[in-house]
């Protein structure tokens, strides 16, 4: 992985509760991991299927 990549907590995430994540956008991946274990596994994503989440999960009822 690349050391050199800016994770960015989400807004939705507090300092209570195990549900917090961090992004870390690139050209060609977008990088998810737990902001609670840094040094665990990470998702990624190609930048399209990101944007069809994100879309999906804000205006989705659930």
């Amino acid at each position: 992985m690349n050391a050199k990549i800016a994770w960015i907590k989400s807004s939705y995430s507090s300092n209570e509760g195990g549900q917090c994540i961090e992004v870390a956008e690139t050209p060609n991946v977008v990088h998810v991991r737990d902001s609670k274990d840094k040094s665990g596994p990470q998702l990624t994503f190609e930048p399209t299927a990101w944007k069809a989440f994100v879309t999906f999960a804000a205006t989705a009822e659930v």
